[in-house]
């Protein structure tokens, strides 16, 4: 059972023209999330993890209501500087000479979250003078859909290789402000989020002692938001960790998240129109105008994306009490974004809206397989 649109969804989602095929954004809902972020975290510095929904509306009430945005490649850098962000971290295990060239000469204060001693060397010869954070790859699994640590993985270093690059760093005359220990995407479990800050935190006060000061931990992102509507409990996580930052605030250390999903993932809205629908060998499918080349993550990740029906002006055959399978337009049979949702009537001319689809949706799709036209992008406020 979907819950019912918010009112101004329902009618953008009525004005689009047919056959629909869009998205929509309202950036109050990534507000209202970082609001509930800064509520249960309020000793934190909150970045916006922008590779999870960098639509402009979005990404500019990001800039202008979190503390900074985080970025993944030159591209995103360039495009939070554009959006007007307060200060940037520069994330990504694989950083061009250019990138590194551009965060060098950013006129917006940038953190460099450093992979290698190769980062390191760019840095200097570009005569960088921010702060760097190391990224250490270390720590048990965490439960999530995206593991960085538990497993050999290309993101950061080994203990003992950051602690050598930090040496290097210094030599080089970098400053080393502290460490980046991004662990997991979408973890809903509460507790083991808090073991993990828990850990990283005491890891990074003990690895900095008796190298450098200590003036920034980053634990990464990983607030869950699952697209089908469950979300990591803030207020768990906020009992778990307690007054667990008090001490390392107390002596200058800067405590940084960098949310996307959780932020982004109510602030968008999939939509997409039926424009046939059938049975086949006693399946009944609806295919859609779109699919997953606008809205891949349903196929990626192998789940059903619970939808609303919105009526239209109904032609053709009419489905009744059906578990219906939707489809998209594209050649292959992997191009489903739900697998089998019952609906009480559904026919071509009607609209299917996916809800808490705006983190990693139109950003990680495939738009130009096949030519198809792309979606409408939609503002509401």
């Amino acid at each position: 059972m979907t819950a019912p649109l918010p009112p101004k969804v329902a009618v953008a989602v009525a004005a689009l023209e047919s056959p629909a095929s869009a998205w929509l954004y309202d950036p109050g809902a990534l507000t209202a999330r970082l609001a509930a972020v800064r509520a249960a975290l309020p000793e934190w510095t909150v970045l916006y993890a922008m590779k999870a929904c960098a639509n402009p509306a979005v990404l500019a009430a990001a800039a202008r209501y979190a503390d900074g945005i985080e970025c993944a490649s030159g591209g995103e850098l360039a495009a939070a500087q554009t959006a007007g962000a307060a200060r940037l971290a520069f994330s990504g295990p694989a950083k061009t000479p250019a990138d590194l060239a551009a965060a060098a000469s950013s006129t917006t204060p940038v953190c460099v979250h450093v992979e290698s001693g190769r980062e390191l060397d760019h840095l200097a010869a570009n005569g960088f003078t921010g702060p760097v954070a190391l990224r250490v790859n270390r720590g048990r699994a965490l439960p999530g859909t995206h593991r960085m640590t538990g497993a050999p993985t290309p993101f950061g270093m080994d203990e003992d290789a950051a602690l050598a690059a930090a040496a290097r760093a210094l030599a080089l005359g970098l400053d080393v402000a502290g460490f980046h220990l991004h662990a997991v995407s979408n973890c809903l479990d509460a507790a083991a989020y808090a073991a993990h800050v828990t850990d990283a935190l005491a890891w990074s006060a003990a690895a900095a002692t008796g190298r450098f000061d200590l003036r920034y931990v980053n634990v990464g992102g990983g607030l869950g938001a699952d697209p089908r509507g469950d979300v990591i409990d803030l207020d768990a996580l906020a009992a778990a960790l307690g007054d667990t930052a008090a001490p390392y605030r107390a002596a200058g250390v800067e405590l940084v998240v960098e949310p996307g999903r959780y932020l982004a993932a109510a602030a968008g809205w999939y939509v997409a129109e039926v424009v046939d629908v059938k049975s086949v060998a006693g399946q009944a499918f609806a295919v859609v105008r779109g699919g997953t080349h606008h809205f891949r993550l349903p196929a990626a990740w192998g789940y059903a994306h619970p939808f609303a029906v919105v009526p239209g002006p109904r032609t053709g055959p009419v489905l009744e009490d059906a578990e219906v399978r939707v489809c998209g337009e594209l050649c292959t049979p992997r191009d489903v974004l739900n697998g089998g949702q019952r609906v009480a009537a559904l026919a071509p001319g009607d609209r299917l809206v996916f809800a808490n689809a705006g983190a990693y949706g139109w950003e990680i799709s495939h738009d130009r397989f096949l030519g198809h036209p792309g979606p409408d992008l939609v503002v509401i406020d």
